[in-house]
């Protein structure tokens, strides 16, 4: 027997069956004396998603400057998660650093975005690089469009 259920509900109609065959599960554990440890959240981003949102800011930090100077993706993906997250009201804090050399920004983690939220964030991301004097120009992964192999035409992926 696994020592680990995960299930995804997306209506009454499906959940019902899927929690009646869960409970299931759950009883012979407990009844087998393992202490389990229950947790129902909101789906978190899908792979889909996270391909869309890192190409995205791969395309940012291909064609843009910010403070005059070219910063890698994970520069970009700090500065647009942080700045996505005061449009939201969202605290984005500078504290102390621990070792008190400076300070250090603590905002929401993209790893623990749900589906909505990477879609926002993905959203907030494209709105603000077509908004630029130089709008950035979107790859085909950017722009949730299948890749396409420009000699085969062949469907290589897709990115949404």
């Amino acid at each position: 027997m696994s020592d680990r259920l995960t299930i995804t509900l997306f209506n009454p109609v499906q959940a019902k069956p899927e929690l009646e065959a869960a409970w299931k599960w759950v009883k012979s554990m407990l009844m087998a004396q393992h202490r389990l440890v229950l947790e129902i959240r909101p789906e978190k981003r899908s792979d889909a998603q996270n391909r869309l949102l890192h190409s995205r800011i791969a395309d940012v930090a291909r064609q843009c400057e910010w403070a005059g100077k070219k910063w890698d993706a994970e520069a970009w993906k700090r500065l647009l998660t942080a700045a996505w997250c005061r449009t939201r009201n969202e605290g984005v804090e500078m504290v102390p650093a621990i070792d008190g050399k400076g300070f250090d920004v603590l905002y929401q983690r993209t790893s623990k975005l749900s589906r909505a939220e990477c879609s926002e964030l993905c959203d907030f991301i494209m709105a603000w690089g077509s908004s630029l004097d130089t709008p950035v120009r979107w790859s085909l992964a950017s722009l949730g469009a299948d890749a396409v192999d420009p000699e085969t035409g062949e469907i290589l992926r897709a990115a949404a």
